[in-house]
This record gives structure tokens, C-alpha cells and sequence, in this order.
């Protein structure tokens, strides 16, 4: 457990689970990520849209007590006053990368350093696995997810083009790295 700014991170307890889906909130859609590949190197562009638009993920119903105490597993809650803020679902990966399933900000904490909490959380619990970095997916069009991030350090590292094929507005799967020195 860590503590900054009155912001709690835990790992899952079976006390905490009924908190999980409190932080999934709608969230802006506002512009896209155009990305390009040359000379063997990812780049892209940000193209706002001339509307913005709000969405919300579905709420997951996974079997949570999968991510207690577990060495390959984990999910971390961030708390601020006994109210569940965020959180980050990761994975220990088959490349040796911690894998983001999952990380959310309820919408009013959001710009207060709890994403960058949860991401230092993900980053420690890889480092003490020996793995050599993380990696997660955003859809191009969840512009602020990308830019957040790029500011945390992550780089582009491929697309998927067909991944999304059923969601008609996502174009593009972005795959975001951030490598361990």
C-alpha cells in the first residue's frame, strides 16, 4: 500500500471488490490519433473533432477474487477519503511485459496524479516481476487516454487496424509500450 496526497493505492481485497466498477465514468471523446509508420518508426498526428462526444465502457464482470494475491495478477484501487477514485488491472504477460487491462479515474479526480499513482503501482509490481516494461491498448479515437500516456512516458508501438472491426467509430487499436531501462 502507498499513500501520496491523501491518495490510498491497494491491492484487491475481497472488501474492496464491490468498488470496481464505481470508477468506470463517461469520459470525453475528442479527437483522434493518426498514426503513421516510416523508416520503421511509429509517429502520428491528433485530429480534434468538430464534437465531442462522451462514453462510457461497459462495467466488466470478471471473477475478481482472480486478482487477489496472485504472482501473475493484480488489480490496485486508488482511495481518497474512503471513496474508491481509480484503479489499474494488470497482468504478467507472455513478452515479459506487465499488460494493462485496465485503468480508470472517476471524472472529477481526474487531472489530480492519481492516474500517474496507479500507473508507478503497475510499474513496481513489474519491476519486482523482472519484467521489462508495460504495455496497454487505446482505441484512436480516446484522444486524452493517449495523450495522458505519451506524458507518463509510453511510445507508440504498432496498430491494429481490423481488431475493432464490430465498434463502427474505432478505426484503429493503438498499442502504447513503455520500456524498463
Amino acid at each position: 500500500m502507498s499513500r501520496e496526497n491523501n491518495i490510498i493505492i491497494s491491492p484487491l481485497n475481497n472488501d474492496f471488490i464491490e468498488d470496481i466498477n464505481t470508477t468506470n465514468d463517461y469520459f470525453e471523446l475528442y479527437g483522434r490519433v493518426v498514426p503513421s509508420f516510416q523508416s520503421g518508426k511509429w509517429s502520428y498526428t491528433e485530429v480534434l473533432f468538430d464534437e465531442v462526444r462522451e462514453i462510457r465502457f461497459p462495467d466488466e464482470k470478471l471473477d475478481w477474487s482472480q486478482y487477489i494475491n496472485q504472482e501473475d495478477k493484480a488489480l490496485f484501487l486508488a482511495y481518497m477519503n474512503n471513496t474508491c477514485i481509480g484503479q489499474i488491472r494488470i497482468i504478467k504477460d507472455w513478452n515479459r511485459f506487465c499488460y494493462i487491462e485496465n485503468i480508470a479515474t472517476k471524472k472529477d479526480y481526474r487531472g489530480s496524479g492519481v492516474g500517474k499513482l496507479l500507473l508507478n503501482q503497475a510499474e513496481e509490481w513489474a519491476k519486482e516481476r523482472k519484467l521489462i516494461g508495460m504495455s496497454l491498448e487505446a482505441q484512436d479515437d480516446n484522444l486524452g487516454a493517449c495523450r495522458f500516456y505519451v506524458k507518463q512516458g509510453f511510445i507508440l508501438g504498432g496498430v491494429d487496424t481490423l481488431k475493432q472491426s464490430y465498434t463502427p467509430n474505432i478505426e484503429t487499436t493503438l498499442y502504447w509500450y513503455k520500456l524498463f531501462q
